[in-house]
């Protein structure tokens, strides 16, 4: 017998052997076999996005009571758009009041024509062309804000659509003067509290954060 067969036969043996041990220490999987404790993954990276709300949390409790009707509409509203949050929301909406009362009592709108839903932007230009069509001239000090709150949230899971309404009270010197320079209304020296209940909606989970003012009482 040569060399070479020999050696051929000696490695099959071994390969032989090899095998009948693996088989010995590593087994069949034969029918259910209680699973082995995997080893602990390491950490992965957080996957970006929004952490869920829960019920209630955050901010909403610090305006609305426990378990209200706007409690739950300011809570669906967060889960619908969790960057959303009602402190924020307020400081916003009070610089949209200031403005937008502002423009109202000086006749120009240009600026905040994009926070007024249609309805509302109609019903203030009318207003304004009455008093120019009478040669009204408005004067106008905005003093401050002394009260800004939330009145109440409404929230619709079909459109997505939320509302919130904000009771203001403000502070202005504000006085109309006829063609001849007459005071008419308002009065050019003493200041005034504007009280207002302003509801401002938005589609949440849109792109576009403005807010529009739809309705005021």
């Amino acid at each position: 017998m040569s060399n070479s067969l020999i050696q051929i036969l000696v490695l099959g043996a071994i390969a032989v052997f090899l095998i009948m041990r693996l088989r010995n220490v590593l087994g069949t999987r034969d029918g259910f076999e209680p699973p082995r404790e995997a080893a602990q993954p390491q950490a992965l990276p957080r996957r970006a996005g929004p952490v869920p709300v829960e019920p209630e949390a955050g901010d909403v409790l610090d305006h609305a009571e426990p378990g209200s009707p706007a409690a739950a509409a300011l809570t669906e509203m967060q889960r619908t758009e969790p960057g959303f949050a009602v402190g924020p929301f307020l400081s916003g909406a009070r610089q949209a009041y200031e403005m937008i009362l502002t423009a109202f009592e000086r006749g120009d709108l240009t600026e905040v024509r994009a926070f007024l839903a249609p309805q509302v932007a109609e019903a203030f230009e009318a207003v304004i062309a009455d008093r120019k069509a009478r040669g009204i001239v408005t004067e106008v000090q905005y003093l401050g804000t002394r009260e800004t709150a939330l009145d109440g949230a409404v929230f619709d899971p079909q459109s997505r659509v939320g509302e919130v309404s904000v009771r203001f009270v403000g502070e202005l010197i504000a006085a109309h003067r006829d063609a001849e320079g007459n005071v008419v209304d308002g009065d050019p020296k003493a200041a005034r509290k504007q009280r207002d209940v302003w509801t401002f909606a938005r589609r949440m989970g849109q792109d576009d954060p403005n807010w529009q003012l739809v309705a005021t009482a």
